[in-house]
């Protein structure tokens, strides 16, 4: 893990964001991580994708990257191992192709999910079963940041095992300690 602080620190130093935001929940919190941030910085992304290649499951065929966050990741990634990606919608397209994933097809084929965040599950969860339903085998989600809580595998009831690069946990104590100097 101490070889990840310096990332964890720089991530949080770019994301971190003070304000007054309202969040999915409705919630208004004087506090946002903004996830993107890291995405569009290119030398940040790299280092995510640098660290996340060791976490790439051997077998596997494609990477399936989550609209809107994992696509920056996946084709970063893909570009580094070589893998071919796949860009997975959040539902099929209505028109011209009317696909779920852009790429080649996954039927048959092992399919490792790459998400930025993590929290509660619930695209990879929309994107495991839908890909399955195609033909594809998932069963691992590489994921920039899991700020799942420490004690939970959300996912755990699909057989997905959550590969991370960053947890919440290590940029809470990134937090403290920054906030403690």
């Amino acid at each position: 893990m101490l070889d990840l602080l310096p990332l964890a620190r720089d991530i949080d130093a770019r994301c971190r964001l003070a304000g007054t935001f309202t969040l999915r929940s409705g919630q208004v919190s004087e506090e946002y991580f903004d996830k993107y941030l890291f995405e569009a910085d290119p030398a940040l992304l790299t280092r995510v994708v640098d660290q996340m290649v060791g976490l790439v499951p051997e077998g596997t065929e494609q990477l399936g990257g989550l609209e809107l966050g994992g696509i920056p990741i996946v084709t970063a990634l893909s570009l580094r191992t070589g893998l071919p990606a796949l860009f997975v919608r959040k539902e099929a397209k209505t028109y011209g192709t009317c696909k779920l994933a852009e790429g080649d097809p996954v039927a048959g084929r092992r399919v490792t999910l790459v998400e930025d965040v993590i929290t509660t599950g619930g695209a990879v969860r929309a994107a495991t079963l839908a890909l399955r339903q195609l033909g594809a085998e998932v069963d691992t989600v590489l994921c920039a940041i899991d700020r799942s809580p420490g004690d939970t595998a959300p996912l755990a009831d699909l057989g997905l095992t959550i590969r991370s690069v960053l947890t919440k946990d290590v940029l809470d104590q990134v937090r403290s300690g920054i906030e403690k100097s």
